[in-house]
């Protein structure tokens, strides 16, 4: 205890250090797991992310029909307009989006 002239000592072995290490583990865990889940998610986004219309249903449609954002740019508005849950106007937003990237 920070102050106090007569500090508790424990044995390295006993209950109490060992209880208060798991805690301390824990607290240590389970913070690093938190910032590492941060850090994940703004590291891993997608050209799509920036196109407004297109959300993540739209967005996972649109790379299990074509696999990659990479066919998606080589894709014609049309192709992209025949994927379910895509009009025109947004195939066209698409389209014209990853072009100019």
């Amino acid at each position: 205890m920070p102050g106090n002239p007569h500090p508790v000592v424990m044995k390295q072995t006993s209950d109490e250090v060992h209880l208060l290490t798991r805690l301390r583990d824990e607290a240590h865990r389970f913070a690093i797991t938190f910032h590492r889940k941060l850090r994940g998610k703004r590291t891993l986004k997608s050209a799509l992310d920036d196109i407004p219309g297109v959300g993540p249903a739209r967005r996972r449609a649109l790379l299990s029909a074509f696999g990659s954002v990479k066919a998606i740019r080589g894709a014609t508005a049309s192709q992209i307009g025949a994927v379910p849950g895509i009009g025109p106007e947004l195939a066209r937003a698409v389209a014209d989006h990853l072009r100019n990237k």
